[in-house]
Formats: C-alpha cells, structure tokens, sequence
C-alpha cells in the first residue's frame, strides 16, 4: 500500500494502476493465473499513458511488468511438469476420493474475505470525490483500488481452490503410496514411499481431518459441554515443540503439483486407531532442490540450538539444586526485568523522540499520541516485569494485579527467539510474553547465556522437579503490585514533554 502511495504521488498514475503495480508481486507468488493475464494488460495501461509520464516511472515498470509475466509463464509451465512427472508416477492406477460426497467447505473463507474486502475498495473509490483535498482524493482511490484488489486476490483464490478441490472427488483420481509426517509449523511434509530416512522433502500441505466437524460434538466436549483436558493438553504440547511428528505410511488422491488439490489416507499416530483422512486446506507447495536442501539445513540448525539449550537447561537445573539444598527450598524465587530491558525500553523512547523531532501542528500531537498510547501499554511490561515462584506455582506481574498459573497448570515457559513466553491450559490465563534484543552469534562466540535463557531453564527446573520448588508462600511485595502507576508516570512524562518540548 506504501508503494502504491509512492506511484500515485511521485509518478503521477491513475489510482487503480498504482494500486495494480505492487499486487503483482503478491500474484505472481500466490496466483501466476491472475498474473499471467494482469501484467500484459498493465503494460498496454502503462504505453497508453506515455505522453503524461516520464519514462523514469514508466520505463522500471514495464520492465518489472515483463519480469512478472515471465517468471508466471515459467512458474506454470513448471506446473504441467510437475503434473505430468507426477501422473506417471502413478502408472495409470486411479481411484475414488474418500469423502468425495461429503460437503465441501473449501475456499469458503476466502470467498467471504474477498467479497467484503471488494466491497469495501469499492466504497472508498465511490466516496473519493467527497474528500475537498485532492491528495485526500487520490489516496482515497488509490486505498480502495488496493483493497479491492486484495479482495479480487482473495476471492480468485477461493474460487479457484473450490473448484480444484471439487474436480477431484468427481472422477477416479491418481494414487501414489508416500510418507507423511506432521513439522513443526502444523503443515504435512510428503515424502517419496523410499525415503525412509526422511532425507528430501517434495512437498508441503496443510490437511484437515475430514471428521473433525462431525466428532467435534462428541469426541472434544464430555458430557458436561467442558472440553476434555487431556486432548486439549496434548494438542498444545505438540504446537509448542518445534520437532517434526513420525513418519507415516499414506496413500495420496490426487497429482501433486503447485497449486494442486489432495486427500490423504494416513495410518493413525496411535495403534488401534482408524486411519486419518484428510483434505488439503491450502494448495500443494512443492519444494524444489534448493529449498529442500536449506529445509533440512534449518532443521539441523534448529537440533544443534535446542542441544545448547538443553544443555543450558541442565547447567541451570544444577544451579537449582544446589540453591534447593542451600536455602532448604523455602524461600520464594523472583526473576526481574534486567539492564537489557532497561535498555531496549530506552532505546524505544529514543526512536519514538526522533519520529516526532520532524512534525509540528496537529500531525505532532496525532502522532504523539499513537506512539504515547503504545508506550503506556507496551513499556511498563519490559521495563518491570517480574515473576515469582512460590509453592502455588508462578504469578506474573501485569498492568492489574498479578496473575497466577498453578505448577500442574503450566503448558509452557520458553525462551524462543528473542521472546520470553509463558502460558497456561486453563483459559481464563491469557499468555505472558516478554521480548528484547538478542544476539546468537555473540552468544556463541563468548559462551553467553541470555537472561531470559536462564529465567526459562530455572523455572523448567522447578517445574519439572517439585523438589527444587519453594516450599513458602509468596505475599504482596514480593510478587509486585501492579504496573499501572509505571505506565501513568510513563503517559505523563510523555504528555508533558509532548506539549512542553520544542
């Protein structure tokens, strides 16, 4: 959207080719169809209005328009390829869909987004005149031509996946014997029915039980309408771990390739269980040599970060022990916002300073106010945060009073990134996070380890040890009352240097 208030008032073009010119991108990624079709169209656009624009806009943008439509072609063309390799994979061997007859719910999301955002694009284009500044004007239509044309994406996007997923249950499909795992980002990675040892990814796909909406009443909620703990707590346990499920044996519906549409029947992750079938979600993702190839350099470099982050873990449980065996496990343990937060909240205080140095009259206080706003919500949780353990489990301080999480209510306390996490099972908990700047390199280089690394590995200690937890109640001041007098000293200052600084 920047970018096409850039092309509307430096290069001066039409509204809806300034909007069109930055979705290209998105459509050559998600939708070559549209793009094939789209850039030609824009170029003839583009030639059309020469005599009003100077050949430095036009120029880069016809060139960026024959890119778009080269790399679609290419991008297409590689999809009947993909086909073609994938229907002989098959040997001609064809069978009925499963679930072909169930009803089908695919695209249909997309198709309700698109026709609102549409609608939406069209309003603001239709309302432009109203506005008296002309540049109001412009960027009225030029915001509504690009949200009409996310729209358009969208909608193509269901139309297209509905269709696509419908031709497949009407006519004997291809079937192919693979293998299938689950990786950490909840999509399906398929792998040739020979390769064992999971070596060479071919494809990605996000897959839907097909009987997830006719056991959800049965199976998820007992007979009280409370939902069962114990798939719930599993399901969550799976999303937090960022290693891939097993390998499972799977017959797969359909020929694979980029865009394409699948079912899969898999064996269960449990013995005794029905095999799963599934419908993908999203289109088919093939993964070409490359992108393998630094897939499974990811994947080894995630293993090697989360062996030095047990070994942290280890090194910080024996800190804990000996803390256990010197203190008798009594007193309450705190952890507290350190100089790095300290840092990272001046540091943002400074940028937002710097954001306003340029701006006078109404602009100053709009946008004063924004990052003003911000801060008051954002700041205090960085610069004093603080959590407790006590024998009752862990409380966290926040804006109102501190919040409490059980030990046996824990679903996880993680340093991911640069983000320390917590979160609990029980939904009234709404998630704990805290995020400053990190450095993995320098940390590798002289052996460091982050603050939050610590306060994770001391507190997963203790809750997977209840000998090394306190043994003592925790009051008041050592949990810390609530942070709302550090964000009202926060939007004071703020107020006051906003309307008594130069």
């Amino acid at each position: 959207m920047i970018g096409a208030f850039w092309l509307t008032t430096l290069a001066d073009l039409k509204p809806f080719v300034a909007a069109l010119l930055p979705l290209q991108i998105l459509w050559l990624l998600r939708r070559p169809e549209v793009a094939r079709v789209s850039a030609p169209v824009l170029v003839v656009v583009l030639l059309l209005q020469r005599p009003g624009l100077p050949w430095v806009w036009s120029g880069p943008a016809v060139l960026l328009l024959i890119a778009t439509w080269v790399a679609a072609a290419v991008r297409l063309h590689a999809r009947g390829r993909q086909r073609e390799r994938a229907l002989a994979a098959a040997g001609g061997v064809t069978a009925g869909v499963p679930g072909a007859d169930r009803r089908l719910e695919r695209g249909a999301f997309l198709i309700g987004l698109g026709g609102v955002l549409t609608v939406l694009g069209a309003v603001l284009v239709v309302t432009s005149g109203l506005w008296q500044s002309g540049d109001d004007r412009l960027g009225s239509a030029t915001v509504g031509c690009f949200v009409a044309g996310l729209g358009v994406t969208a909608l193509a996007s269901g139309v297209l996946g509905r269709r696509r997923a419908a031709a497949l249950g009407r006519a004997p499909a291809p079937v192919l014997r693979v293998l299938v795992r689950d990786d950490a980002a909840a999509d399906t990675e398929v792998f040739a029915a020979d390769d064992v040892g999971a070596l060479r990814p071919l494809f990605t796909v996000s897959l839907l039980d097909m009987d997830d909406d006719e056991d959800e009443d049965e199976d998820d909620v007992d007979g009280d309408g409370v939902v069962d703990e114990e798939e719930l707590a599993a399901l969550l346990k799976g999303l937090d771990t960022d290693v891939p499920g097993p390998l499972r044996e799977a017959v797969l519906y359909g020929a694979p390739y980029d865009g394409a549409e699948v079912v899969v029947v898999s064996a269960a992750q449990e013995a005794g269980d029905p095999p799963l079938v599934e419908r993908s979600t999203g289109p088919v993702r093939p993964l070409p040599e490359g992108a393998a190839r630094r897939r499974i350099a990811a994947g080894k470099a995630k293993a090697g970060r989360e062996a030095r982050r047990q070994a942290v873990y280890e090194e910080r449980r024996a800190v804990a022990v000996l803390a256990a065996v010197r203190d008798g496990g009594g007193p309450a343990r705190r952890w507290s916002a350190g100089w790095l937060d300290r840092i990272t909240v001046v540091a943002v205080v400074l940028w937002g300073c710097y954001a306003l140095a340029g701006e006078s009259g109404v602009w100053r206080y709009v946008i004063g106010a924004g990052l003003g706003l911000l801060g008051v919500c954002l700041l205090p949780g960085h610069l004093a945060w603080r959590i407790t353990a006590d024998a009752a489990g862990l409380w966290f301080r926040r804006l109102g009073r501190s919040r409490h999480i059980a030990w046996d209510h824990i679903r996880v306390v993680e340093c991911k990134g640069t983000e320390l996490r917590a979160d609990s099972y029980r939904a009234g908990f709404e998630e704990w996070s805290v995020s400053g700047p990190r450095w993995p390199w320098l940390e590798r280089k002289f052996g460091l380890i982050h603050p939050y690394e610590r306060v994770a590995a001391e507190i997963n200690a203790m809750w997977q040890d209840p000998a090394l937890r306190p043994t003592a109640e925790s009051g008041g001041p050592e949990r810390g009352r609530g942070l709302w007098p550090v964000a009202v000293a926060i939007g004071v200052a703020w107020a006051a240097a906003l309307v008594l600084l130069p």
